[in-house]
């Protein structure tokens, strides 16, 4: 007796409960799934819900339904501001469904059809999706599908909070301590053409430093409104990026600054090694672009010569599938490390205790982005003498201070680090220095804090000082030096 043909569900309508929710509106008909805003039949709390429902158009789609079991996978293991909060989810023997928060702002794709836009916008927006994927990175994800309708915006707030970029659709990410679907079922690269780096074309998904290449597609194309590699519709297409690189940002668009074409064209290299280690080390630069060290990338004027695309050529043939690089924990290996240093008032020897810790973290960490910080304490109320008796600078002083202090904390006393782009200097201006300490910290996503810390007394310890402050408000290690001890 043959057996039955499987039922197909019924199309969905608005009005329909499914498991605790009514359909309320369709909101979206994607090529993959069906978006519906819903809401709790019971215990609605008012938070905006949408409901994604795969569509499946029968036995010859397998990818659709494996992706779509992908983002049911990563999605509850998911949290914070960069991601919609997951709230429940329906398998196929039924109806396949997520139920996520939906987010009421933008998508990138409207700015996106505006390029090329303002360099200031482009610089903001890179970082904002920079410091999402870094704490997706963090959460042991790489989502490899980086493209401006995968990008959202959180609504500003009057408080001016808000507005953080959200990463959206799972389908074809890889979580580190989940099994790889897509790997196991699926022989062709996955991924958007235009946006997938070299490593996706040659069948390597566990690299977080794809996403950053994707982001510079990006970059490049709100900077420039030009895609870098085109479009391609075939695998033989897609490996064109693997030997040729795009004309320079600088050639299609004079006015872009040197600092942005130098971070554009290193997140666009063929070897991730050669591009930046982490998202969050991008997201600094993309914020601090007068310490970006440029390099013979920011005044490239064409691509590579014939040669130089024929050596690329040779090297990339036979190279597929090789795994390399790291996993999406590369972040944990390449962390921001951020020094705060008192030079105008700490003693020689405590000064020496931290620079001393620095050096040992700088050795264990090779991959570490170092930060060096000092605040310069201004009042709340009332004029500040911003020149010394001489009449130089404050700040600019306590710059040289800085930079004299941090001279000989590189690990091989022959590079310049600096020179390199791993170090560097900030002096900042506040009323409250631990505040001012905190919120630097965590506006650049530093992973360590070390600072020094004088002998402390019955006085001191009753009203808080900076590094005890420091300790309980941040949201990441601190390390608290005391002269003649290595921490405290």
């Amino acid at each position: 007796m043959e057996a039955e043909a499987p039922v197909r569900p019924a199309p969905l309508q608005a009005g329909q409960e499914i498991d605790g929710f009514r359909l309320e509106a369709h909101l979206h008909r994607g090529g993959m799934a069906n978006l519906w805003h819903v809401t709790r039949i019971e215990g609605d709390d008012g938070s905006p819900l949408i409901m994604k429902v795969p569509r499946i158009k029968g036995g010859d789609d397998p990818a659709t339904i494996v992706g779509f079991e992908v983002e049911q996978m990563i999605m509850p293991s998911l949290s914070g501001p960069h991601v919609p909060r997951f709230v429940a989810q329906g398998d196929f023997t039924r109806v396949p469904y997520i139920v996520m928060e939906r987010i009421d702002g933008e998508s990138l794709r409207a700015r996106f059809d505006a390029a090329p836009l303002p360099l200031d916008e482009v610089a903001a927006i890179g970082a904002k999706v920079a410091t999402a994927l870094h704490d997706l990175h963090r959460q042991h994800v790489v989502h490899l599908d980086v493209k401006p309708s995968n990008i959202m915006f959180r609504p500003p707030r009057a408080d001016g909070s808000g507005g953080e970029a959200v990463l959206i659709d799972f389908g074809l990410s890889r979580h580190d301590r989940l099994p790889d679907l897509l790997e196991e079922e699926f022989e062709l690269p996955m991924g958007t053409a235009p946006y997938m780096s070299p490593e996706q074309v040659q069948f390597i998904r566990n690299d977080p430093r794809s996403d950053l290449f994707s982001l510079g597609v990006l970059l490049y194309h709100l900077t420039t409104g030009a895609r870098p590699f085109g479009n391609p519709s075939s695998v033989r297409g897609l490996r064109r990026r693997l030997y040729r690189d795009p004309v320079p940002p600088r050639a299609l668009r004079p006015d872009c600054p040197p600092w942005l074409q130098e971070l554009i064209l290193r997140c666009l290299e063929v070897d991730p090694e050669r591009r930046h280690q982490t998202a969050a080390q991008l997201a600094f630069d993309l914020l601090h672009p007068e310490q970006v060290a440029l390099t013979e990338r920011a005044t490239r004027q064409a691509p590579s010569g014939r040669l130089q695309v024929m050596r690329r050529w040779l090297a990339a043939v036979g190279h597929e599938g090789k795994p390399r690089g790291g996993d999406a924990a590369q972040a944990a290996r390449s962390p921001i490390l951020l020094a705060a240093v008192d030079v105008d008032s700490a003693e020689p020897e405590l000064l020496e205790a931290v620079a001393e810790t620095v050096r040992r973290l700088l050795l264990t960490e090779p991959g570490a982005r170092l930060v060096c910080v000092c605040v310069m304490k201004i009042n709340r109320i009332g004029m500040d003498e911003l020149v010394d008796a001489a009449g130089t600078s404050r700040h600019l002083a306590l710059l040289l201070k800085l930079k004299h202090w941090a001279r000989e904390l590189s690990p091989d006393p022959g590079t310049a680090s600096a020179a390199a782009g791993r170090v560097t200097f900030h002096v900042l201006e506040a009323p409250d220095v631990a505040s001012a300490l905190v919120d630097y910290a965590r506006k650049n996503q530093a992973d360590q804090i070390v600072m020094g810390a004088r002998s402390s007394g019955g006085l001191r310890r009753f009203l808080g000082s900076v590094s005890a402050r420091v300790v309980v408000e941040s949201d990441c290690t601190v390390t608290v030096v005391r002269a003649g001890s290595s921490t405290g």
